[in-house]
């Protein structure tokens, strides 16, 4: 798509998760790249070196009152709404944040709290500028161009800021796409819903809005996404056991065309 557009293709190493991130990781990304044939444009931006950008948007949304501070523990979340039936889920799953049901001790203003977006206030903020609704493009499979409506009020008070870092996946990826002048994302069906809050953000920041285009994902024979952390074949492992890069794609394609497996 970036070649067909006249643009650039761009690499994002995403490691505001210090603690978790290892070299080797970065380098297993960049061989695999390389391998299937993918080139990008240098500098390639590391999250883990520009945490002051970050910083200024989170100035900018505490000023706006969005902001507010949480300690509260998974323990604590789980325990307040042990008592509760039917409490709502975000998209992932997860149980929306319970700050009305938590004491007030667990949203004091401390130095090391995380801090979440007031999701109430916020809309309420993009309502008089958007009466109908925050709207966003998409491509959809056959990619035609189709207008979505944003319903971030779903996700609750989303973190934005973790206790051991100062900035989230979400807020992360929304300035750095302002940052590198991002005019197309493709990302995997899985994070499609995300895109309702970084619709959101750009909203409350004043930051451009990219197309969007989600692809569906490569499962295994269950339907089940692969993943490393449930030890699926790798690209290097594929790479070892003599596949190559046409056998992926070739195998990628047959995938998505048939909804089958990739084969182990």
């Amino acid at each position: 798509m970036a070649s067909e557009l006249d643009g650039d293709v761009l690499l994002r190493i995403e490691d505001i998760d210090i603690g978790r991130t290892r070299e080797a990781f970065v380098v297993g990304i960049v061989e695999d790249l390389s391998w299937l044939g993918l080139s990008w444009c240098s500098p390639v931006r590391r999250q883990s070196e520009h945490f002051p950008d970050y910083s200024s948007a989170v100035d900018t949304l505490r000023d706006l009152g969005l902001l507010y501070p949480s300690t509260a523990t998974r323990r604590q979340i789980a325990d307040v709404l042990a008592a509760v039936s039917d409490w709502p889920s975000d998209p992932d799953g997860a149980p929306l944040y319970p700050r009305d049901l938590l004491g007030p001790a667990v949203h004091l203003e401390q130095t090391g709290a995380a801090l979440r977006l007031d999701m109430r206030k916020a809309c309420a903020l993009t309502s008089h500028r958007e009466p109908s609704g925050l709207r966003y493009k998409a491509l959809d499979a056959a990619g035609q161009l189709t207008h979505c409506i944003a319903r971030p009020q779903k996700w609750g008070d989303v973190l934005l800021v973790r206790k051991d870092t100062p900035t989230s996946y979400h807020l992360s990826v929304v300035v750095d796409d302002a940052l590198q002048g991002i005019t197309h994302v493709t990302r995997g069906a899985d994070l499609e819903a995300s895109t309702d809050i970084h619709v959101l953000l750009q909203e409350l920041l004043g930051l451009p809005q990219p197309l969007y285009f989600h692809h569906p994902l490569i499962t295994d024979l269950s339907g089940r996404k692969l993943s490393k952390r449930f030890q699926d074949t790798s690209l290097a492992e594929l790479r070892a056991a003599g596949w190559t890069p046409d056998d992926v794609r070739d195998a990628v394609y047959s995938v998505s065309s048939s909804k089958r497996a990739l084969p182990d």
